[in-house]
């Protein structure tokens, strides 16, 4: 059961496989608007088609707006966004998906499938969580242990 909840997959199951995503002519501040009406911390840029193309989070618009200042707001996404992207699949495991967040310094993963296919996004509250509920199940798998083993 525990390896059952520790996958990507089963994340995207709880979470719903709804992404928000923007165009590479959006301009930032209609971004900006974006991330705050679904309370999120980045979006990505997609193609008509699907095709993933980069990533815009308040981070990379923070540090614009610290480097370039007001000017940023009418900048796109296809400017603005980080074109290197770092995935997890469906069957990544929330481990995999957290040392990916942690060495790369990223706080969202698309989930591309096995066709590389945008199947979701997971961000690092999407992993918290999962792992707040396996200790929780641990935890309640240690009480039932030691209440029978009696």
């Amino acid at each position: 059961m525990k390896e059952e909840l520790m996958v990507i997959q089963n994340i995207l199951r709880g979470k719903g496989s709804h992404i928000i995503s923007v165009r590479t002519g959006d301009c930032v501040a209609s971004i900006t608007r974006t991330l705050a009406q679904h309370r999120i911390g980045a979006v990505l840029v997609v193609e008509p088609d699907g095709t993933v193309l980069g990533i815009v989070s308040e981070r990379d618009i923070v540090r614009a707006m610290a480097g370039i200042g007001e000017p940023v707001m009418q900048m796109t996404a296809g400017q603005l966004m980080t074109r290197v992207l770092h995935t997890v699949t469906p069957s990544s495991t929330v481990q995999e998906a957290l040392q990916v967040m942690t060495d790369r310094r990223v706080r969202h993963l698309p989930v591309l499938d096995a066709n590389g296919a945008l199947a979701g996004m997971v961000s690092i509250g999407d992993l918290v969580k999962a792992r707040i509920a396996e200790a929780e199940q641990e935890t309640e798998e240690l009480k039932l242990y030691v209440a029978t083993a009696g």
